[in-house]
């Protein structure tokens, strides 16, 4: 078996993917959107970080995240935001023989997807596919219909117009899932 060695820089910038355990037809986090919120307050503040940008779909979510400058831990993060969020629902997930025996619920996939921010361009580009990620799947027609995601933010800021990214056509500005 081999071993996966993630990618651990102090004050670091990171994008994940966090995903549910059962992704078909389910809506679980946007259902249950104001408790995820609650969550990563209450995991920020016992742990800080930023979060420069999230979106938050019915059955997963992205989101950039950044470590305070001596900090490389944001497993221990992603964890508690999961753990929180999981032991806060009344509901339970399919489980294995192994989630059984951790005590799971079933609720989240076991593993998380990170990728280190190389630089400015690597950051935009992130935080581009975030908000347009619901576009990409279907949820929307355009990004400011979506709400579970911090595009208004930024429209807010006038980092982007509130009709940004309505024609795109070529979405290489965007990156891969």
């Amino acid at each position: 078996m081999t071993s996966y060695e993630r990618n651990k820089t102090q004050g670091g910038m990171y994008f994940f993917t966090l995903v549910l355990n059962q992704r078909k037809n389910t809506s679980l986090l946007i259902d249950h959107f104001d408790l995820l919120k609650f969550c990563i307050k209450k995991v920020k503040s016992k742990y800080p970080f930023q979060l420069p940008a999230i979106v938050v779909l019915p059955d997963h979510l992205h989101m950039v995240m950044l470590l305070p400058k001596e900090d490389d831990n944001y497993a221990v993060r992603i964890r508690l935001i999961k753990t929180y969020y999981a032991k806060a629902l009344d509901v339970a997930g399919p489980k294995s023989v192994s989630m059984n025996r951790k005590h799971e619920k079933g609720i989240w996939q076991r593993r998380f997807w990170e990728h280190l921010i190389r630089d400015e361009d690597d950051l935009h580009r992130h935080i581009n596919y975030i908000h347009y990620n619901p576009v990409k799947h279907g949820y929307c027609t355009k990004v400011n219909e979506w709400p579970y995601s911090t595009f208004h933010n930024y429209v807010e800021r006038g980092v982007y117009s509130i009709d940004w990214a309505c024609d795109v056509i070529d979405e290489t500005f965007l990156v891969g899932e």
